[in-house]
This record gives structure tokens, sequence and C-alpha cells, in this order.
């Protein structure tokens, strides 16, 4: 994907939003107006000016609005489907013909403000899209022939060498050929933790490297990398979701062309075969045609969607259209992310543990965190004493578990060694510092056991259980010895456990979880959350891959919808593709939060279950307001078609109908969604 082409698509978004909110505006000033002249003319100033100022500003409203759904409605036609379009259509036209201008220019305006939030969802998702490709530095160190040279990122050949030096992100997908670093790969794969990257290992472009300097042989064109990949995987699922009817749209289908062929019989068909005078048949089929106005069914679904909406974002919900809350009312079941998502997203110490020989051999290992004799350092060798030398020794350390480290320093009021000095990092291994005048490490397994061929002893064991657990294990150690080793891992949500037993009950049968992460975190996390499964090691398209093999998974009764909860770049594929997409709003990335249907801008995850309840409430309220728009014109259809219904008791059945569902559809503004 080229950067330019994502631009000027964007462009194209943002124009068809501006000229979308320009005419639904106009189109709302002149109801406003038109209204505002129907009160006046109900006092002193009345008069047939004023009533001709009121009609026209009516109808420049319906005008206005109007141009919004004609196009769409014509094409539809001539494609030979009837959707919500020509719906609205139909409704309006009808609405004029009886001079009910009011209802004509309300149900054009509802509308036309629906296609402007469509159209802004597109534009802002444009945005992000092309936004994401910023992650991409522009400029690429490349070695060729024995020189060094830096060239545009998009000119990087496959095979060609590059250069990443601390702290740059990555112009390409590569393998390592050199160098051992900590690389974050938060961008795909959504994990806090970075990972170790030695020679062999896969990167990707746009992440981060740590403090190492690391040579990159390309393995993909700059065009095709993982993150463009990405872009291209948000924009084919939204275009996948975008042929998804909506509940009205499925009815209209059937409804208007059998409405419309019935007044023909009746109008046309009936007088010729009974060779009758066509006046009185065609008064009957006018007046069905104005029964079967479906203007009460078009606002059916607008006000219970407006008002749902209105009470979602009142609690930090926010729902985009009308199409995402219906989705929502029929999840069935729900895939989680796991960083960020059911997590805090940050790693933090989980466990501390002293080793028993570096207790009894203090005097030695201590140094100058104790007294002078073996005995007395021995009583004093604590937890809180190995954290502070562990806080001292990542003192100038930029890694996450360096940081985790600090903070539980920083929560236990351990106070750092001054006395830290000449700190190094040892990319891919961990850091060391002098403090008290030795050597001391903080590192994995491997820089004690391989690089400074120092055994974990009593350590191992539970050191290799934490590591079983999905935990990141450090040890501690001075000179040449371990005197303990420190647990982290990121923590579980403490609400995570409350809004999967709420989505239980809101009645979602299947729970997952989707995680770039390793399968041992993966599974820890699943069953202390009680989820139904997991999937694990995901890029990208392995989570949107995941998304449609779980919706497939549903019992043949009510398969229902699959949501996807998640918060990071790499998850917006995922969230594009399924039923319905939740982002969230705070912790999550702009992308993220563009590519969902829902975005929870209070973080919260209970707010999920809330989302699927409203959504339930929602959908029954639209079929109970349809039910009852049929259930009244049928009656009328009846009356009309054997000549028992007036226009004038049309008409008033035809608003009364409107009255009905517009109230009905207010009631959800109330209410907890329940």
């Amino acid at each position: 994907m080229e950067k330019p082409n994502e631009l000027s698509v964007a462009g194209v978004a943002s124009a068809e939003f501006r000229r979308r909110i320009i005419l639904a505006s106009a189109s709302g000033v002149w109801l406003v107006l038109a209204f505002g002249l129907r009160y006046l003319g109900h006092g002193a100033l009345g008069g047939t000016f004023l009533a001709g100022a009121v009609t026209a500003a009516f109808l420049v409203s319906a005008a206005l609005g109007g141009s919004l759904v004609a196009g769409k409605a014509l094409r539809s036609l001539r494609s030979r489907v009837v959707n919500f379009e020509v719906l609205v259509v139909i409704a309006a036209t009808g609405a004029i013909a009886i001079g009910d201008l009011a209802e004509a220019a309300l149900v054009v305006f509802l509308f036309s403000v629906g296609e402007a939030l469509e159209a802004a969802g597109v534009a802002r998702t444009r945005r992000a899209l092309s936004s994401l490709l910023d992650l991409v530095p522009r400029l690429a160190l490349v070695r060729r022939g024995g020189t060094e040279e830096e060239i545009p990122a998009a000119e990087v050949a496959v095979g060609d060498t590059v250069i990443i030096r601390p702290g740059e992100r990555l112009p390409v997908d590569g393998q390592v050929l050199a160098g051992r670093s900590f690389v974050n790969q938060a961008p795909v794969t959504g994990e806090s933790m970075p990972t170790a990257k030695a020679p062999g290992d896969e990167v990707f472009a746009g992440s981060i490297n740590g403090a190492g300097a690391l040579e990159v042989a390309s393995t993909r064109d700059p065009d095709d990398t993982t993150l463009a990949r990405l872009v291209h995987l948000v924009e084919e699922a939204r275009l996948e979701k975008a042929g998804h009817q909506k509940l009205v749209d499925r009815f209209a289908a059937s409804y208007t062309p059998v409405v419309v062929g019935f007044a023909l019989v009746i109008g046309l068909g009936l007088p010729l075969t009974l060779g009758r005078p066509f006046e009185p048949y065609v008064y009957r089929a006018l007046a069905l045609l104005l029964v079967a106005c479906p203007c009460a069914m078009v606002l059916s679904t607008p006000v219970a969607v407006v008002s749902a909406i209105g009470n979602a974002a009142r609690r930090g919900v926010l729902i985009k259209g009308g199409s995402a809350l219906e989705a929502a009312g029929r999840v069935r079941a729900v895939a989680f992310d796991k960083t960020g998502t059911l997590t805090a997203g940050r790693p933090e110490v989980s466990d501390l543990l002293v080793s028993p020989e570096a207790t009894a051999t203090a005097g030695v290992a201590n140094g100058g965190l104790g007294g002078t004799g073996a005995a007395e350092a021995a009583e004093r060798l604590t937890e809180k004493e190995l954290l502070a030398l562990a806080a001292a020794v990542e003192r100038w350390s930029e890694h996450p578990v360096a940081e985790a480290v600090r903070r539980k320093a920083g929560e236990w009021g351990v106070a750092e060694e001054a006395s830290a000095r000449n700190f190094e990092s040892i990319p891919g291994r961990g850091a060391k510092a002098r403090v008290g005048g030795t050597n001391c490490y903080v590192g994995s397994e491997a820089l004690f056991e391989q690089d400074l061929s120092v055994s974990r002893g009593a350590l191992a064991e539970a050191g290799d259980r934490l590591e079983r657990q999905g935990k990141t294990v450090v040890y501690v150690g001075r000179g040449n010895s371990i005197l303990g080793l420190i647990g982290v891992s990121d923590v579980i949500r403490p609400e995570a456990a409350e809004a999967v037993a709420a989505l239980r009950r809101a009645g979602v049968d299947r729970l997952y979880l989707l995680t770039g992460d390793n399968p041992v975190t993966a599974q820890a996390v699943s069953e202390t959350l009680g989820l139904d499964g997991y999937r694990a090691g995901l890029l990208p398209e392995g989570k949107v891959a995941a998304v449609r093999e779980l919706a497939a998974l549903g019992p043949g009764d009510r398969p229902g919808v699959l949501a996807m909860v998640g918060d990071g770049i790499n998850d917006a594929p995922a969230l594009a593709a399924a039923g319905v997409g939740v982002a969230m709003g705070v912790a999550g990335t702009d992308l993220a939060v563009e590519a969902a249907d829902v975005a929870l801008m209070s973080d919260d995850l209970g707010r999920v279950a809330y989302t699927v309840r409203l959504g339930r409430r929602a959908v029954g309220v639209i079929r109970q307001n349809i039910a009852v728009a049929l259930g009244i014109k049928a009656v009328a259809l009846i009356l009309a078609a054997a000549g028992f219904l007036p226009l004038w008791l049309a008409v008033l059945a035809d608003t009364g109908n409107t009255v009905l569902v517009i109230l009905n559809g207010l009631r959800l503004l109330g209410g907890r969604g329940e």
C-alpha cells in the first residue's frame, strides 16, 4: 500500500463527511425554523404569508435532507434492491402527499443525521489508518557494498542489511543477522513486555529497538510489511461488514414491493377484471397507500437508536450507529485481547524470593547492604533488601521490568542504593552496576548460567514454576552468587472477573482470549478468569482468522454475533472483522477506537456487558415498534381495501401510529440497559 494513496482516500472520506454534515445541519436549521414559524402562526402573527413560509421551510428541510437519501434509493432500485433508503423516500413522499410536511421533514432529517455520522466514522478511520503508517521511519541506514548509507525506507530491497541503532524504530520486517537487544513489538503484537532478539529472530517494522544495536536482513518489500498488511486488514474487514443489513432493511425488502403491488391490484386490476368504474377503486388504492406509508416503521429504528445511544453516552459508552447497536443485541460470544484489556497493560512485580544460600552466606554476598558478620547479615537480608539491590542496578534502565522493580521499591518505601555506579545494559540479557564496590547483576537465567556460569541452585525450581505461570523471572546476584529472584507479570485487572461474570448473566455463551503473548501466559489468564478457550502467539492476521473461526462455532439454534474487545493497534483488524468491535477507549490507540463499533470511554470492562444488555433491549423495542406499526396498518389496510376507511381516518391512523413508536423508542433514554 502506498502512503499517498491512503492519504488521498482519507481526503475523499473527509470531503464526503463535510458534505453530509453540511446538508444534515442545513436540513436541521430549516426544520427548527419551520417549527418556530408554525408556533408563531398559532398566535397573533398568523396569516396566509406565514403559513406559506412554514410550508416552504418544511419543504426546504426535506429537500436538503432528502438529497442524501434519494441518490442511494435510486441506485438501490436500479439494482432491484429495496432497502432503508427506499423506505425513507416512500415515507417522505407519502407524508408530503397527505400534507404532513412536518413528518416528511423529520423523517429525512433523522436519516440524514445518521448518514453524516456514518461518514464521520469512515473519515476518522481513514485518518487513523494514514497516521498508523507514520510509525515506520522514513529513512533507513543500509549497508551496501561495505559502505553504510541512509536511504528512504521505501527504497529498501529484500535482502538489504539494515542497521538499527539503540532507541530507533525498525523501518522493515526482517531477520536479525547480528546483535542482541530487547525490542518493543507492541504496535504489532500488542504485548507490553519487550521481546529479546538475537541472530535468527524475526522483527517487524514499527517496533522500537532497545539498548542494543541490531543488523537486520530485510525480508519483505516496504509496502508489504506486517504493519502495512495490518492497514489492509482493517480496510478489508470494514468493507465486509458494510454489507450487513439492518433489521428494517431486511423488512423493507419484502414490505414495500408487497404493498405497492397490492395497491396496483386494487386500483387497476380489480376494475379491469370486474369491469367496474376506476374512481372508487383508485380511491381505495390511494387510502391503502396512505395507510401503508412506512413513516412509523422508518422512525421505529432511528428514535430507538438515538435514545439508546444517548443512554450509553451518559454512561461512558460510545456506540457508532444503529447497525452497531443492533449487532450488540445479538452478541452470543466475546473474544478478549489480553494486554491492556483483561490485564493492566504494564508489568508489575508479583513475586520476591530470597535464595536460602544467599541468606546463609550473606556476609559475603550482601556487602554494602548489611553488617560485617555472616550471622548478623543473614538475619538482615530480607525481601526489601533484595528489592533495594535490584532497584539500584536497574536505576538507569528503561526496560519495563526495570520500571516495575523501581515502582515496587517506591511502593514499599525502599531506598535505592546511592552507591550504584557504572551502570551497563547487557542487550537481551539484563543489566549490571557496581554496588558497594562489587559487580551486581539483574537479568535472565541465560545471563547467570551461560554468561556468568553461576548456577541458580535452590531457586531453579521456583523460577521454572513462575515461568510456567506465564511470568517473567529475573534473578538478582552479586559477584559469583544469586541472591534471589523477582517475578514480573502483567496483572489481571481487578474488575475483569466480575466483567466476565456479568457477560455470562447477560446471556453470552462463549468467552475467549486472543493474544500475541505466549501460550503459557494465555492459559494462565484464561483459567484464572474461567474463559472457554484461548489462542496465543497471534499476529494481527492471526487474530482476524481466529475471530472468523470462533464466530462460526456457535450453537446451530442461535449462533448470534461474536464481539471482539481490544485496545491496541494490532487489535484493529480483529475489531473491524468482528460482528461488534469494542475498543477500550481511554487506554486504546486511535486506530483501535476508530476501527471498532463501540468505544468504552470510561475504560471499564463492565461496560461491555452493559452494552450487550442495552443492545438486546434496543432490538426488543425496535421489534415492538415494527409489530405495533404493522398491527395497526394491517387493520387499516383491510378496511381500506374493503372501502371502509376514508382518507381522513387513514391519515389519522398513520399519524397516531408514528406517535406510538416514537414514545416507545424514547423509553430507551432511561434505565440501565438490563
